[in-house]
């Protein structure tokens, strides 16, 4: 009789599978344990589209209370409007790691109420709360889709309620530019407001007057907007020597008198203590009320006394008058019909339109912006003072010296191309180091040794802005109705030029310390599908998504099946 025993191979290897089993097991549970305590991500995209900022990292971490935002992009979208939707909730989603049960959200479709009075009703909140509804069309090969949506969002804090939009509608772009550019804007958008409703002591902006500056009502829109972020005062200096303490930033709109030399040394000690300033100043003296009721006048220089500070500090505005070609249009009466005037929108070259061209965080991303009567900028040869042009004209632009003649005449006569040979004229500049003291060395002792005043004559780091026109933050004013227009809102055109986003981001950047703007400064490659080439490929592709799997399968099983063979046939 044969003992049959089993061989020892056998044994030997079942064991080392169950050696194998454990250890696996025991690491995935070792893995588990230890991500609960270790929190990592990776983002393996090229532009890191899921990757926040630090800044905004660490106010989401420092949230104290729940922020609510209910975002009003949500429905049967086309897939542009679908991709905006998905991406701000892979956004937030991002957010809420790092803020956790401190951040709450919602996504809600307008359209999605079947009572068509409730609906309206929630149409006409959304309006008046500030969300600006878009009329979405769009074209298929066989389709023509049309809604009202509303791409912007509520957010709430405590008892405060903010509106922000998620749609970024940037004149002259493409569809899948437009939506593009929102996405890029998707994380410094949401962020902002949360920044802005959850500020507890804002810092403070000080409007100066008592030089014939703007007025409330001129100002009312940018006062508006800025009013939920900062602290907002008008202020008279009167030669008070701490008239300024306590700003953070001061905000100087078309003076149009002389400043004294005692509140300009106020001024330049604010500055050299770290103050910031956004400077809107006219090099000319030029308004179009002067033509309502005539075709020329005399444009003089305007005179107000800052010219050897702003001289002082890296810049110099021109007493000129800058034209462009690439100007907005106002009315102008061409002709009559029977005893009716006829009018007509031309280009006036007085009135530049600038489009962005920098990256910086300021500009980068917004609407051409509108300037009425603007002058030159030189930019002053201070190495330890960094510069950065912001906004200047087109390629073809042109001067004119004080006295200038200006007259609507020249509307009516086609631009001669050969007399526009300036390019790119500095309008307005950013201006950022420590800079020197306009009094340095033109004080006596008695003042610069007065602990009282504590005088500086070299400045701590700080920055400013320079623009070379007071109209460009001036919203237009109905006073019939007694209504501000929104700042850069064109009546005539009715086109929304940047100037609000322009002056919103400039006072952000000179006033908030924490990096935020920088987020403008992300970007998302652009990935459009050749349309064309896809129509055309359409029926190859279909054949590949439909046959390619099959015939995957039956490749894996005829080479499956030649390798049994094989190995039994041995």
């Amino acid at each position: 009789m044969v003992n049959k025993q089993k061989p020892a191979g056998k044994a030997s290897l079942k064991n080392q599978n169950l050696i194998r089993f454990g250890l696996l097991a025991a690491i995935i549970v070792m893995i588990n344990l230890l991500s609960s305590f270790v929190f990592s991500r990776y983002d393996l995209t090229t532009d890191k589209r899921f990757t926040l900022t630090q800044s905004s990292k660490e106010l989401l971490k420092n949230l104290k209370d729940i922020v609510y935002i209910k975002v009003y992009l949500s429905g049967d979208f086309p897939p542009g409007f679908k991709k905006l939707e998905n991406a701000a909730r892979e956004t937030l989603d991002e957010m809420r790691i790092f803020a956790g049960d401190n951040l709450s959200y919602e996504f809600i479709d307008p359209a999605s109420l079947p009572d068509d009075q409730k609906r309206k009703e929630l149409y006409q909140q959304l309006m008046t709360k500030g969300i600006i509804p878009t009329n979405l069309e769009e074209q298929a090969k066989y389709k023509r889709s049309e809604r009202l949506i509303f791409p912007g969002a509520l957010i709430y804090y405590g008892s405060t309620e903010r509106t922000f939009m998620l749609l970024k509608d940037l004149t002259g772009n493409q569809p899948e530019q437009m939506i593009n550019n929102s996405i890029q804007n998707l994380e410094f958008e949401i962020i902002n407001a949360i920044r802005k409703i959850t500020t507890i002591k804002p810092e403070r902006i000080a409007f100066i007057e008592g030089h014939d500056e703007l007025n409330q009502k001129n100002i009312a829109d940018i006062a508006q907007s800025l009013a939920g972020a900062y602290e907002l005062s008008r202020i008279e200096i009167k030669n008070e020597l701490k008239a300024l303490d306590g700003f953070k930033t001061l905000v100087i709109a078309k003076p149009m008198l002389p400043f004294d030399e005692k509140d300009k040394f106020i001024i330049d000690q604010f500055i050299m203590k770290g103050g910031r300033v956004l400077w809107l100043i006219d090099g000319m003296y030029a308004e179009m009320d002067s033509l309502s009721d005539k075709s020329e006048i005399l444009a003089v220089s305007n005179s107000i006394n800052l010219d050897d500070m702003l001289f002082r500090y890296g810049a110099r505005i021109n007493n000129d008058l800058v034209q462009d070609v690439m100007a907005a249009p106002i009315p102008v009466v061409t002709g009559y019909i029977g005893d009716k005037p006829k009018t007509s929108l031309l280009p006036w070259s007085y009135f530049p339109i600038a489009i962005p061209e920098s990256n910086h965080p300021i500009v980068k991303n917004i609407n051409p912006v509108r300037f009425q009567f603007p002058s030159s900028i030189d930019i002053i040869g201070n190495l330890e003072i960094k510069k950065t042009i912001l906004l200047t004209t087109s390629e073809f632009a042109k001067t004119q010296g004080s006295p200038a003649r200006v007259s609507l005449e020249v509307m009516r006569e086609k631009p001669d191309l050969a007399t526009f040979n300036k390019k790119y004229l500095n309008l307005a500049v950013l201006l950022e180091g420590s800079f020197s003291s306009l009094f340095e060395n033109r004080i006596p002792p008695a003042i610069t040794e007065n602990k009282e005043i504590g005088f500086l004559s070299h400045g701590k780091p700080t920055k400013m802005i320079v623009i070379s026109d007071g109209d460009v933050i001036r919203n237009d004013y109905i006073k019939s109705r007694n209504q501000a227009l929104a700042l850069g809102y064109d009546r005539y055109t009715g086109e929304t030029y940047g100037n609000k986003t322009f002056l919103l981001n400039a006072i952000d950047y000179l006033t908030d310390d924490s990096g935020i703007i920088y987020i403008r400064s992300k970007e998302l490659k652009l990935r459009i599908l050749d349309k064309q080439k896809l129509e055309t490929s359409k029926a190859n592709w279909q054949l590949i998504v439909t046959a390619g799997p099959i015939l995957l399968v039956l490749i894996f099983g005829m080479m499956k099946n030649y390798w049994r063979k094989k190995k039994f046939a041995a």
